[in-house]
This record gives structure tokens, C-alpha cells and sequence, in this order.
């Protein structure tokens, strides 16, 4: 599938009115929806949102759901479809489920990735990063996508979890296929990938479940596992589902934030140089990068009811697209957004989204991106791209299959 052919499908529903896509800038595109038609029903029935006003609003309202069971009309598979068994209730995860349930599910979890918590694996990550370095100013450069972006958030994710990191290697392409599933317009060979690669991750996490009941050990599966045995606040499915979500999102995101932020760098030296110079542009920085080329591209939701969003109204069963990356560059909103600037203050992008479903790992996140984006750019003052990089062929989850630099 081309990266035009998936937009066109993704989110302009297969109209050409907003002419050519480029998926490796889109910008041009999303500014001339924002500007032309910033509350858009495409050709399948789909509203597009890309003001930020807008976005913004609709992520905070409890009102709109992330789960399709309320979308009229309702999602159906035909007999045989495989993707209906990973569209059942008791498979569902935490990005696609309602309150209570949510709720009950999330502050299970919640108290391994407050600020707080997540602050004392501060130094934990610097040491990884500093031996990532270490191994690239040996030999003369890296990617920074698999060997930084990869490498650093899927050791912690590892660490945090329990799972042994000896397995780490295998997972890089289970995840990448797993988050396709993501995209609600894949078919063919990348449906099966997909699907193949959740089936992997339910029977390698269902044995370590299995090992964890009989030798727990101080980690957060093994505290999960607790909780399951104490009776009904968590059941297996469930147990595989929130395991299975922290895993893939805890490193799939950041990864890109990091491939992602290090490209945008290079591509703005003077930026770059000004990061360089002053480490206190780590927070900023960071922020900046989330919003300028942050790795969640869209989220979409579903009308509950009859809702009114600044003076526009959706039916009960609408399904609406916020497309936050053209949110995060609204003129309304930003000073010059097409402007990467690391010191830009109120930096109030939507890239964790907003509400119910605000990212669980937005604090994670922010630590290993500054950690590592800064420790990189000062390490190496000669940093410089070696080769083209590309863009995955992924639309929910945005970001680079490499980002090869000499160092």
C-alpha cells in the first residue's frame, strides 16, 4: 500500500478534493484542511477535525468514546474475519475501553508511571544512554531509531515489567506489526502480520504469567498478577491486555519521539546548535519536538450522544478523527507552528491527548526523550544524517523505519 493510497483511505475516505498527499509532508495538506474545511465529513461518512480548539474539546468530553461498539453504523466482520476475535469485549485494551472499566483498569497501573515514580529511574536511563553512546562514538555512528529509539525505552519497559531482556530482539518487529493493527484500513499481508504478532505477544506474555504465579519477583507483571489472584478486579484477559498495551506503547512512541525529534533537529541547526549549548533546553525541547513532529499522528472518537463542539453538532454515533498533528500546528493556536523552537513557552500541544485517555506513559516519555535527544546532541557536536530517512508506512503512529547519522 502506498503512503498516498493509506491516507486517502485513513482519513479522506478516498476524495481527491484536497489534492496530492505527501506522507512525508503532510503539512501542506492538513494546512489547507484546517483553513478550507477545519470540520470536514469525508466521503465515508467520517468527520475530520484538525483546529485545536476543536481536537481539544472532543478528547476532553466523556462523551466522546474511544470504543466502536457506539458507532452507528456499527462495526461488523464478516464470518471468518480474524480481526474480530481482537475486537471482542474481553480483548479489548485500555486505549478503546469506557469507564468503569477503565477506570478500575487504569489505577492498577497509574501508580508505576506518576512524575514521581518514574523520576527515580533517572538515573537507570542516563547510564543506558550513555552506554548506547559509548558504543556509537565507537564505531563512528548509529541509528538512532533502532539503536537509541529502540533500544533505550524497550530495556525499560523491560525492566519495569519483568520480561526478561534477553527477548528484547524479538519484539522489535512483533511491535511495529501490532501497532499497524492500529490503522483501521489495513488488509491482505499486513492484516495477517499484524494479527500474527498480537497472537505472538498473548502467548509469550500468557508464559510469562505462568512463571511469574510460580517465582514472582519485584516488577510490575508480578504485582499485576497479585492483583488478579486476589478475586474479580482483574481477570486474565484483562491481565493480557494492559501487559500487552504498556509493552508495545512503551516503547513504540518513544521511539519515534526520539527518531522523530532527532530528524527535526537536523533538519534546524540553528536549533539544534542552541540545544547544544544549554542543557536546560531538554524540558522545552522535548515539548517542542511532541509538538512539532510528535509521534501520535491521530486518535479518533465516538459520539455518545448529541454533542455540540464550539457551535458544530455530531449525532450519537458519529465517529470523529482529531487529527492532533494538524491541531499541533494551528496558527491559532501557536505562534509561527511551522517554526521548530525549543524554547517555546505554553507549549500546550495534544500529542498525549487530553482527557480520560491522556497517555499513561506521557512521563516516561518525556524522561527517556530528554535524556536521550539531550545526551545525544551534546555528545556529539558533529552529528550529521548519512543517509535519506523514510517514513514508516504507518498512519496512527507516526515515525522513521531509520535515522542513520555519523557521530
Amino acid at each position: 500500500m502506498s503512503e498516498t493510497s493509506q491516507e486517502s483511505s485513513g482519513v479522506f475516505g478516498g476524495s481527491d478534493e484536497f489534492g496530492a498527499y505527501d506522507w512525508n509532508d503532510p503539512w501542506p495538506t492538513y494546512d489547507r484542511l484546517r483553513t478550507e474545511a477545519p470540520v470536514w465529513r469525508n466521503p465515508e461518512g467520517v468527520w475530520v477535525l484538525t483546529r485545536h480548539a476543536d481536537c481539544e474539546s472532543v478528547l476532553r468530553d466523556p462523551r466522546f468514546s474511544s470504543n466502536d461498539k457506539h458507532a452507528i453504523p456499527p462495526r461488523v466482520f464478516v464470518e471468518g474475519d480474524a480481526r474480530a476475535l481482537l475486537d471482542a469485549e474481553d480483548q479489548r485494551t485500555l486505549l478503546f475501553m469506557d469507564p468503569p472499566d477503565h477506570t478500575r483498569l487504569r489505577k492498577l497501573v497509574s501508580k508505576g508511571f506518576t512524575p514521581r515514580t518514574v523520576e527515580r529511574l533517572r538515573p537507570r536511563i542516563q547510564e543506558l544512554v550513555d552506554g548506547i553512546l559509548d558504543d556509537a562514538a565507537d564505531a563512528g555512528g548509529l541509528d538512532v531509531v533502532a539503536d537509541l529509539g529502540f533500544e533505550l525505552p524497550v530495556t525499560v519497559i523491560c525492566e519495569m515489567l519483568g520480561v526478561p531482556l534477553a527477548d528484547r530482539d524479538q519484539f522489535s518487529g512483533w511491535s511495529s506489526d501490532a501497532a499497524r493493527l492500529l490503522d483501521n484500513d489495513i488488509d491482505g499481508d499486513l492484516l495477517q502480520q499484524g494479527l500474527l504478532a498480537a497472537f505472538n505477544f498473548v502467548q509469550y506474555f500468557q508464559e510469562l504469567f505462568a512463571e511469574r504465579r510460580q517465582y514472582p519477583t519485584d516488577d510490575l507483571v508480578s504485582a499485576l498478577i497479585a492483583v488478579e489472584e486476589e478475586g474479580d478486579r482483574l481477570s486474565e484477559e484483562e491481565l493480557t491486555s494492559i501487559v500487552m498495551l504498556l509493552f508495545i506503547a512503551g516503547h513504540e512512541t518513544t521511539m519515534n519521539l526520539i527518531g522523530n525529534g532527532t530528524y527535526a533537529l537536523l533538519r534546524a541547526p540553528d536549533q539544534l546548535a542552541r540545544w547544544r549549548s544549554d542543557p536546560s533546553f531538554d524540558v522545552s525541547g522535548v515539548e517542542e519536538l511532541l509538538r512539532f513532529e510528535g509521534p501520535v499522528h491521530v486518535t479518533a472518537r465516538i459520539a455518545t450522544d448529541d454533542i455540540d463542539v464550539n457551535g458544530h453538532s455530531f449525532a450519537k454515533g458519529n465517529t470523529l478523527i482529531t487529527l492532533v498533528s494538524a491541531a499541533n500546528r494551528d496558527p491559532a493556536r501557536f505562534s509561527d507552528p511551522a517554526h521548530l523552537d525549543i524554547g517555546r513557552g505554553d507549549n500546550h500541544h495534544l500529542t498525549f491527548s487530553m482527557g480520560l485517555h491522556y497517555c499513561l506513559g506521557a512521563a516516561l516519555a518525556r524522561l527517556e526523550g530528554q535524556i536521550a535527544v539531550g545526551s545525544l546532541v551534546r555528545r556529539f557536536p558533529d552529528l550529521e544524517l548519512t543517509s535519506p530517512p523514510v517514513y514508516r508506512d504507518h498512519f496512527v503512529l507516526r515515525g522513521l523505519t531509520s535515522l542513520d547519522v555519523s557521530v
